[in-house]
């Protein structure tokens, strides 16, 4: 008689199968687990009452009014999601070529954070730190001659940090790429008994394409004259975003974002890896509207798509995600 064989090989094996039969039993084994909780939601706010503006290279993304926005926050914290970041839509007029609009204590940011704050207190705000929403050049930092300064807009940074810690931004977030301004804004801030403000740091922020969408939310695009290749990092490199963070940690950064998100899990990933520090990613609005242009076209399952590129994050290490998609995503997250 033939003697059965086992099928794997000459002795039992562990199937590994056997743990993803049943929902309970991959819930289980589950490495990594993504909640609301992890995502932190980018809102574009504009002047007025009672005004949304769809942003057309994102679908289903708004400009809002202070008023609307903060009935979205709410809408969003019933989702279990717990800090929002803050970017204007900034009135042309205002853009100067010494963004003098960014460190008026009543621009746009302000006035939202103070209002959003009185409405729910509970709810961390995070503030972009650049000048790019201000500048009438379109760059993170001032310009002369066509050079981009750096101790000059380092100043500047200073003061838009501090009039957003008066407003009652809980998380500074700067993410102009210029060289020392980690160190010189959190002197800024505990000069002016701003201790307790928390900086998370773009420490590698790469000159990607994938901003332009963003770039329309906010009016900065047009405005833009070159590029930013000379501020923000080489997409060829990887061990420079390791020497960029560990210069932003030791000048007193509390948390780390690396941007853009998916094209650069290898980055959130030795990030994580060799510092330990509170790592983001940012899905920036290029792999968003990559996104769901594939999925209104019926290419991609949208909700499956969505979960499934957050959780890429997660699995690469990062401690949270600032997506577009958060509201929609913590909706299916609840549904679960």
């Amino acid at each position: 008689m033939a003697q059965k064989t086992l099928g794997l090989g000459a002795f039992p094996t562990t199937r590994l199968r056997r743990n993803r039969g049943d929902d309970f039993s991959r819930r289980l084994v589950s490495e990594n687990v993504l909640s609301a909780s992890d995502l932190i939601w980018p809102v574009f706010v504009l002047d007025g009452d009672n005004r949304r503006e769809a942003v057309s290279s994102m679908p289903g993304v708004e400009r809002l009014s202070i008023d609307l926005m903060i009935d979205a926050v709410g809408e969003a914290a019933d989702l279990g999601i717990l800090a929002v970041a803050v970017f204007p839509n900034t009135d042309p007029s205002l853009k100067t070529p010494g963004a003098e609009e960014s460190f008026n204590g009543e621009n746009l940011v302000c006035r939202a954070v103070r209002a959003l704050k009185k409405v729910h207190p509970d709810i961390g705000v995070v503030c972009d730190v650049a000048l790019d929403p201000y500048n009438s050049d379109g760059h993170d930092g001032l310009v002369k001659d066509g050079v981009i300064l750096n101790d000059e807009t380092i100043d500047v940074l200073c003061q838009q940090s501090i009039v957003q810690a008066e407003a009652g931004c809980n998380i500074i977030a700067p993410s102009d790429m210029m060289d020392g301004r980690i160190g010189v804004i959190r002197k800024a801030l505990d000069d002016k008994g701003f201790e307790a403000v928390r900086i998370m740091s773009y420490a590698a922020k790469y000159a990607s394409a994938f901003y332009g969408p963003f770039r329309d939310a906010v009016g900065s695009g047009g405005a833009l004259k070159g590029d930013k290749k000379t501020y923000q990092m080489d997409p060829a490199n990887s061990d420079e975003a390791l020497r960029e963070t560990a210069l932003d940690i030791a000048e007193g950064a509390d948390m780390v974002i690396v941007k853009p998100g998916m094209p650069y899990l290898d980055i959130v990933s030795r990030v994580k890896e060799t510092f330990g520090v509170p790592t983001f990613a940012y899905q920036v609005s290029g792999e968003y509207a990559m996104l769901k242009a594939a999925t209104e076209n019926g290419w991609l399952d949208n909700d499956k798509v969505i979960l499934e590129s957050l959780m890429a994050f997660k699995r690469a290490g990062a401690d949270g995600v600032l997506t577009y998609m958060a509201p929609e995503a913590a909706r299916l997250l609840k549904s679960q």
